[in-house]
């Protein structure tokens, strides 16, 4: 497939799992809404022979090439051959290695992957993974005091994705369902380490993404998702209203989802964490 004047083709090279890479890329080209890119992702590319086999469909497809390379000589080969095919090339991490250098007085190690090691952060992630699967849509409601958030809100404010791309920071998180005429968990008022966010949307969101569960399941629909207060405008209205002043009559702070990415509310809350643990923080010292 070929460009035209509103796409164009983006090689994005990498030695490691190419996750900066295609971050930064989508960044970039979401400020240009007149073209699209086409993504071509080539991860783990650590060798010569594995560099050539990328080169060969940069030829049948010539764009833009960004890179995130340490190898010396793959850089060589990757930009010489960018330079005949008449492709621009640019390496989006070497400014900020130009920046630490001057600043730091010493060059990089020129590892592969270098942020991919196993040490203590790897862990702390794997770990908060592991208790936000286990504690999910309320389950094992009786260990929230070990989360580090709790995510509250009705059916459909996305605290699952939310959830998962918390732990993925090393956020231990819980998620509750707030359902009409079912009590919250016991003691969910009492916790005092946690940080625990409602997440709200308007009801004309949360109305069209059930039905679009709904329709998905096909009739295979238990419980309340036969009953038409599921998708009723009115009642979903209530029920947000209720999660609302559920969080505000014991002072828990709410984001709407409504028009936010699962980045963008994972962002807020833990801009509130950080400041709710420098609170505690400050308390403590307050004590003592």
């Amino acid at each position: 497939m070929s460009p035209d004047r509103h796409s164009f083709h983006v090689h994005l090279v990498s030695d490691a799992t190419g996750e900066t890479l295609v971050a930064v890329a989508r960044a970039a080209a979401s400020q240009y809404a007149a073209a699209s890119s086409i993504e071509h992702v080539y991860p783990l590319v650590r060798s010569a022979r594995q560099l050539e086999r990328v080169l060969d469909e940069i030829a049948d497809e010539p764009g833009i090439v960004l890179y995130t390379l340490v190898d010396e000589d793959l850089i060589g080969k990757l930009e010489s051959r960018c330079r005949d095919l008449g492709c621009p090339c640019l390496s989006v991490l070497e400014p900020v290695f130009t920046l630490l250098r001057s600043y730091l007085g010493t060059e990089q190690n020129k590892q592969p992957g270098a942020q991919h090691v196993l040490n203590a952060d790897y862990f702390k992630r794997i770990d908060a993974l592991n208790y936000t699967m286990a504690h999910d849509d309320g389950q094992y409601a009786d260990d929230l005091a070990a989360a580090d958030v709790v995510l509250l809100g009705v059916s459909r404010t996305s605290k699952t994705p939310t959830s998962i791309y918390l732990a993925n920071r090393g956020v231990k998180t819980a998620n509750i369902p707030l359902i009409p005429d079912l009590p919250p968990p016991h003691g969910l008022e009492k916790l005092k380490g946690p940080l625990i966010v409602g997440l709200v949307a308007s009801p004309e969101r949360i109305v069209a993404i059930r039905h679009n569960r709904v329709l998905g399941l096909e009739g295979a629909m238990p419980g309340r998702l036969q009953d038409g207060a599921y998708v009723d405008p009115d009642s979903v209205a209530a029920e947000i209203t209720a999660s609302r002043r559920f969080c505000a009559r014991h002072g828990w702070p709410t984001i709407d989802v409504t028009r936010r990415s699962i980045e963008e509310t994972a962002a807020g809350v833990i801009a509130m964490l950080n400041e709710h643990r420098a609170k505690r923080l400050a308390a403590v010292i307050a004590t003592t």
